[in-house]
């Protein structure tokens, strides 16, 4: 029987359906909630109500698709936003599920369990996940055989640092120097042990992806920020094919990659499994443990 997650992050809220590993039913709406919470510190009512819909659509959308359980996570919204119980209040109702408010470590973990999976690296291989979401960033790293080692969560992501210093189009170099600096200051004191391979999952990268390819090195990433922080949105989209959804938090995410793959010292692979994966591996075996 299939299983199903529903994802609500800073930039969109996802369902994702899969039976035996393989997806049979997905589908996206990019609400921004991230932005909201940056600007007020809180998820407006408006807004709260427009994500409520969503999830109550998606997890009947779910169950139509035969999915059981289904579970909804709430990843930095959650946790950032003044009024984020009552967001788990009201997700819980509409989904008619179990629904909870993911830690940071919580998100690096099931986002390290999915790549690995999809990836499956040497089993003593020291690998680097990192997700950078919209609202934080995730560095998990660990092997395949022993599991995560070491887990750290950097609170800026890239529509927290899109709206905080890059909202103009094009964001323009003085912008991306002092987004830079920002995001410095967020990794002054993070010792990340030296992997010997790097994974990087979630949207950023996966945008990021379609302009630079799987293999995400420090002068792929540079050359990735001096394109998207001097080309006007416009242009990025009808000459560059950029998710038009995307393009205006991929500067923020460039930056915030970089910055993590400086500390790695190893490129970055883009892998397309993270969070939700490994949350439905879980799910599944928690079904099967019943």
């Amino acid at each position: 029987m299939p299983v199903g997650v529903i994802d609500v992050g800073s930039n969109t809220v996802r369902v994702l359906v899969v039976r035996d590993g393989r997806e049979i039913f997905s589908r996206r709406k990019m609400l921004r909630l991230g932005a909201s919470v940056e600007k007020f510190g809180r998820i407006p009512d408006e807004k709260l109500h427009e994500t409520r819909d969503v999830v109550r659509e998606f997890a009947e959308a779910a169950r139509s698709a035969g999915a059981h359980p289904v579970e909804v996570l709430i990843t930095s919204p959650g946790r950032q936003a003044e009024n984020g119980a009552d967001l788990l209040a009201a997700l819980s109702r509409a989904g008619d599920c179990d629904a909870r408010i993911l830690s940071a470590v919580e998100e690096g973990l099931l986002a390290f369990k999915g790549a690995l999976t999809a990836v499956s690296p040497p089993a003593r291989r020291l690998v680097a996940v990192v997700d950078v979401g919209g609202g934080s960033a995730q560095v998990v790293v660990g092997t395949r055989r022993g599991g995560a080692g070491w887990a750290r969560s950097i609170d800026i992501g890239s529509q927290r640092l899109t709206s905080r210093l890059l909202q103009d189009d094009p964001p323009g170099p003085a912008a991306v120097t002092a987004a830079q600096a920002e995001v410095e200051r967020y990794l002054d004191e993070l010792d990340v042990p030296a992997p010997r391979t790097a994974l990087t999952v979630g949207g950023s990268a996966r945008a990021l992806k379609r302009l630079a390819g799987s293999r995400l090195d420090g002068p792929a990433l540079e050359a990735l920020i001096e394109l998207l922080g001097t080309t006007p949105s416009a242009e990025l989209v009808e000459e560059h094919d950029v998710d038009p959804d995307r393009v205006r938090t991929m500067a923020a995410g460039a930056i915030i990659l970089a910055g993590i793959q400086r500390r790695l010292d190893v490129p970055l692979k883009v892998v397309r499994a993270g969070l939700r994966e490994g949350a439905l591996l879980e799910l599944a075996a928690k079904r099967a443990a019943a």
